[in-house]
């Protein structure tokens, strides 16, 4: 069913390289055992540390177990598993039988469970009993009617004491003996089908082969001059490359140590931090910025971090000045499930540049930047972001495609994103190709307008789409959260502020939404095609009841 598409042309090439090789993601884990096997390897906030001979026993144990329920290379298994330990202990068993890891988040309910299975038919799933108020193994079991092909259950009973007949994962490390024999597989396999974060739309199921992975992040460990007695910090949900790739296994290829908090609780996480003496850390722009308002709020500082990641979303230099305040670099990095974060702006540059840019492309992935019509822009020209590179992606499950996601055929990834290249080969994302407004002819890019709301002093988060509108095609609608204790905050005092900074007319909002959150992914990227969804409601049922919608004079006088 999984049907990787390798273009033979780059194949060679990365071989030739030495970006490809022969070794899968189980060769390096033997590697990482045997040499680094009493070293503790993952901390887990809640469960403790675990060394890498222990993961690979209990992984050992789980395989022998997935093996005697007949599963077997290339059979998928899926999983819900929160920021746990237990989530390498899988992978790790089913890199050893050559199965393929399909993690999925915490946050899908039963519909969305239930595309994903009828879509990849996993042998097995693996889930919590409980977890955050949910009944998973609830959940699964109402699921299992119908679905042959689902063979297998495991649990895991943190949480709760399991209430059916499905083996729990601290069952089997009691009943099975480690796995005798381990698969010799090829590196261009597909080793985990990792679902897209569905910040534009509904997710998709996105293959990667152990070369993908694994050149991702060497290439990752390299460029950041990473080494074993770095430590990361990692509070982003483990099913996304952010958690999964950068924090599990890139963290093995060095030997080095990743510390798991389930939740993302700063008033935790900055002692956190401290006690296990973490260098450095990764995730959306919202972990950094409750990271620092903590930091200024209780006088705290983290002396161990030397920078932070910042994905999914632009970073403002005014939050790169406030970040080195503490002596923190912050980084912003840019990329995807389909082609794994590959620009990044180096942390000696990140004071320099200041949040100018996205980054520049890691060593041997190539950058275009295209018109409508697939062809190069000139320098400093808008355009598409699309990459290639020995990290990308080998298509879709079952030939998923996407409007503006899309694998060529020469191994080209159209990102749907808008960028611009300068002449050192720094890149700038100024927005997804959704993003853009046409407001009366005149295109906006919401990435741009947002920027201008950065030091609004009321906002806690913003985000800025466009709405419908019979005369001008679009206008701009911002959507706020305000910090605590702002008692109320209206379009007129967002404009006050606009004006006073002196932006243009033609930038500001003409409209202003209070929510009490921003909707987002898992991994912390807002979900902007839900508000172009909200405000359209909106605004189309307004227009039904003849209420006039409330805007500024036109201002592309």
């Amino acid at each position: 069913m999984l049907q990787p598409r390798i273009q033979e042309k780059q194949k060679c090439l990365y071989y030739a390289k030495g970006y490809w090789t022969e070794k899968t993601i189980l060769d390096f884990w033997d590697d990482a055992v045997a040499q680094h096997g009493d070293r503790e390897y993952i901390t887990d906030s809640r469960m403790g540390r675990f060394t890498y001979r222990q993961i690979d026993d209990m992984a050992s144990r789980l395989a022998s177990f997935l093996q005697s329920s007949g599963i077997g290379p290339g059979e998928i298994v899926a999983c819900q598993i929160p920021v746990w330990f237990e989530f390498a202990v899988l992978a790790y068993a089913c890199f050893k039988i050559g199965a393929v890891i399909h993690p999925l988040s915490v946050t899908y309910e039963a519909r969305d469970i239930a595309y994903f299975l009828d879509l990849h038919q996993p042998s097995c799933f693996v889930c919590p009993t409980w977890f955050h108020k949910r009944d998973y193994e609830a959940q699964i079991l109402s699921l299992l009617s119908g679905r042959p092909y689902l063979r297998q259950v495991v649990l895991l009973d943190r949480e709760k004491p399991k209430t059916t007949h499905f083996p729990t994962m601290e069952e089997i490390w009691r009943e099975y003996q480690p796995a005798a024999q381990r698969y010799t597989g090829h590196a261009d396999e597909v080793a985990a089908v990792l679902c897209t974060s569905g910040s534009t739309g509904a997710a998709k199921g996105a293959m990667l082969t152990h070369n993908n992975i694994l050149f991702a992040e060497k290439q990752f460990n390299k460029e950041l001059n990473l080494c074993a007695d770095d430590v990361m910090f990692m509070p982003s949900p483990l099913n996304h490359a952010t958690g999964f790739q950068h924090g599990i296994l890139a963290t093995m290829l060095l030997g080095a140590r990743v510390v798991l908090q389930q939740k993302f609780l700063v008033s935790e996480a900055v002692p956190l931090m401290n006690r296990e003496a973490c260098t450095y850390s990764m995730g959306a722009t919202t972990f950094i910025y409750d990271i620092l308002r903590e930091l200024e709020a209780t006088g705290q500082e983290l002396p161990h971090l030397k920078f932070y990641l910042c994905g999914g979303a632009p970073v403002p230099g005014s939050m790169i000045q406030k970040a080195w305040k503490h002596g923190i670099r912050v980084c912003e990095v840019y990329g995807s499930t389909e082609s794994t974060p590959h620009v990044f702006v180096p942390p000696a540059d990140a004071l320099r540049l200041n949040g100018t840019v996205s980054g520049r492309p890691v060593e041997g992935v190539e950058i275009r930047v295209v018109d409508a019509s697939g062809h190069d822009v000139p320098e400093g020209g808008e355009g598409e972001e699309w990459s290639r590179g020995p990290n990308v992606f080998v298509g879709y499950t079952s030939g998923m495609q996407s409007a503006t996601c899309v694998l060529d055929d020469e191994g080209w990834f159209h990102s749907g994103d808008l960028c611009r290249k300068d002449k050192e080969g720094f890149i700038r994302i100024t927005g997804r190709m959704k993003d853009v407004i046409i407001r009366g002819g005149e295109n906006l890019h919401a990435v741009q307008l947002e920027e201008n709301l950065a030091d609004c002093p009321q906002l806690a988060e913003y985000a800025i789409v466009g709405m419908p509108d019979a005369r001008m095609g679009e206008r701009i609608c911002a959507y706020a959260v305000l910090k605590p204790g702002v008692a109320s905050f209206a379009l007129e005092d967002l404009l006050r502020h606009l004006q006073t900074k002196g932006v243009p007319k033609w930038q500001w909002p003409e409209r202003l939404e209070i929510l009490d959150a921003l909707p987002r992914t898992d991994s912390g990227k807002i979900q902007k095609f839900l508000l172009r969804e909200w405000i359209s409601r909106q605004v189309t049922m307004e227009t039904k009841e003849n209420m006039p919608q409330k805007r500024m004079e036109d201002r592309f006088a």
